[in-house]
């Protein structure tokens, strides 16, 4: 939870253990050769049966498609040994415990969860770490072969000039919604239980009755980091908050508890486990504040009063959003939200699709016209998970069309930017596969590949 950034991998796949069971039937052999590295009939009957499972289509023959799938992945791979890419171990660690987490609470328990999979809980974590972290430093070294892509606008338009109208994309509805929030007062009296709490933890283990990490798994509520007993891996100081990175950075004996730290995200102590270089790795315990009802209460009547002000026109909903709003955000944007869905074509720009925006914004945008301003509503700020009171105004909404240079120039740069990066990926596997031994056994040559050279004979 201390993350200001997220780490932009895939989600990983579900395999039942039947699946997996059935791999143990098959009679193995090395099916295509790539550099040093083999693929095995069993690696790509195992990914079939994932895709199957999942529901996937298969663009073309499985048997085609998927080792030349695993052989590109293994070019990447071998790319990154030779630039000496690694992943970054600690964000390895908390995507997948975040992940198992998940799925524990989907499947009930971490019994079912092993009989899911026909493993123990320990194996099932250390075949996602692979999958993890190979995702990841297959991203790294795409993102060192393409650098960093600029398109002047004159090429965004000779793109749109030279597409048919028939082939260009339809861009889906969207909106542009402008948002004032008002937190909750929390009482002296909470604040200064959960300092009390949390210096009562320090005094265990410095006296020795208690061990950080026990404590952590208990009782902190950072759920990406209690089940393993607080531990955030190693992070440099630009992506941890700066309120717990001045004080993590500054601790020098793991013997030793910091002082309580509040951010955003509640109250926290730390204690030091390494430091290697320019980072560090802690473990913490965080507490979140309880907002009573009477808070709440206290929070919606201050924006019903704001709401009516803004209604009686004593003042804007710009003027309210810019010098009233909590919303750190936005309110230097006069409210207006951001797209940060790194996922969509949208990312940092005010248009959101109604699936990327929270769901309570959602709900009250759903059946609003431009220009209207919402009653007050409770939501959930994520990601700090604060309970917030809210109104929004809709500011402008663009029905779903066909895509245009005056409405979607950010959109048509995406595509293109997107092109280029295809471009660029594809030259560059199809030089490696010129420098690049590859063998491909008899009965698995006959293919229609997406890339031509892989059989040299």
């Amino acid at each position: 939870m201390i993350k200001k950034v997220l780490i932009l991998i895939g989600l990983l796949v579900v395999i039942p253990a039947a699946v997996l069971h059935a791999q143990d039937n098959i009679i193995d052999e090395i099916v295509w050769i790539v550099g040093d590295e083999a693929i095995l009939k069993s690696d790509v009957e195992k990914q079939r049966q994932q895709m199957l499972n999942e529901r996937q289509r298969f663009q073309g023959d499985p048997y085609c498609v998927i080792p030349e799938d695993i052989a590109i992945q293994k070019l990447y791979l071998n790319q990154a040994k030779l630039d000496s890419i690694e992943a970054d171990e600690g964000q390895v660690i908390r995507f997948v415990d975040s992940r198992i987490n998940t799925m524990i609470n989907e499947l009930g328990s971490q019994e079912k969860l092993e009989e899911y999979f026909g493993k123990k809980l320990s194996q099932v974590k250390e075949d996602f770490k692979v999958q993890v972290r190979e995702q990841q430093v297959v991203q790294k070294v795409k993102e060192n072969l393409i650098g960093d892509i600029k398109l002047t606008p004159s090429e965004v338009r000779r793109y749109f000039r030279n597409i048919s109208s028939d082939s260009l994309p339809t861009i889906p509805t969207t909106v542009e919604v402008q948002i004032i929030t008002i937190e909750p007062t929390i009482s002296f009296e909470e604040t200064d239980a959960i300092k009390a709490r949390l210096r009562d933890f320090s005094e265990q283990v410095l006296k020795g009755e208690r061990d950080f990490s026990t404590l952590a798994r208990l009782y902190s509520e950072d759920p990406s980091t209690a089940m393993r007993g607080g531990e955030l891996g190693l992070s440099s100081k630009g992506t941890l908050v700066p309120e717990f990175a001045n004080v993590a950075f500054n601790l020098n004996d793991p013997k030793r508890v910091s002082p309580v730290v509040e951010t955003e995200y509640g109250f926290h102590i730390m204690q030091l486990i390494e430091k290697r270089g320019d980072r560090i790795n802690v473990r913490h315990i965080l507490l979140r504040p309880r907002v009573s009802e009477k808070e709440l209460q206290d929070a919606t009547n201050r924006m019903d009063s704001l709401y009516n002000d803004i209604k009686a026109e004593k003042v804007t909903f710009d003027e309210a959003a810019t010098y009233v709003s909590a919303d750190k955000d936005t309110r230097n944007n006069k409210g207006l939200m951001v797209n940060q869905n790194f996922e969509g074509s949208n990312v940092g720009t005010p248009k959101f699709e109604m699936q990327e925006l929270p769901q309570e914004v959602a709900k009250m945008v759903d059946g609003m016209q431009v220009g209207e301003i919402s009653l007050p509503f409770l939501m959930t700020k994520e990601p700090q998970q604060k309970s917030v009171v809210a109104i929004v105004k809709l500011k402008a909404r663009t029905l779903s069309h066909r895509a245009n240079l005056t409405d979607d120039f950010q959109a048509l740069r995406t595509i293109v930017e997107d092109q280029k990066k295809d471009e660029l990926l594809r030259d560059w596997i199809l030089k490696k596969q010129k420098s690049t031994y590859v063998r491909i056994a008899e009965g698995w040559r006959n293919c229609d590949f997406q890339f031509p050279g892989w059989i040299k004979e």
